[in-house]
């Protein structure tokens, strides 16, 4: 997707968000702006594994996820 037309997909599902706060919706996304941008909540797998789970600023905070997509020195 361009980026564009990346933004315009978070905007209408920040739209959606807000109209049915009861709906969840999933994002596959490696981009970590969007994933901040749109989630309350999120998961982060490594080879098919759940490594962690919640808010935004804890998951990316988490060591293994780090690890796991950043590497280690």
């Amino acid at each position: 997707m361009t980026e564009e037309e990346t933004r315009q997909l978070m905007d209408d599902i920040l739209t959606v968000k807000k109209r049915l706060a009861d709906l969840t919706v999933i994002v596959i996304e490696h981009e970590m702006g969007i994933i901040e941008r749109i989630t309350d909540r999120c998961a982060v797998l490594n080879f098919g594994r759940k490594i962690a789970e919640g808010a935004y600023r804890e998951v990316a905070a988490d060591r293994e996820v780090q690890e796991a997509y950043l590497g280690v020195e």
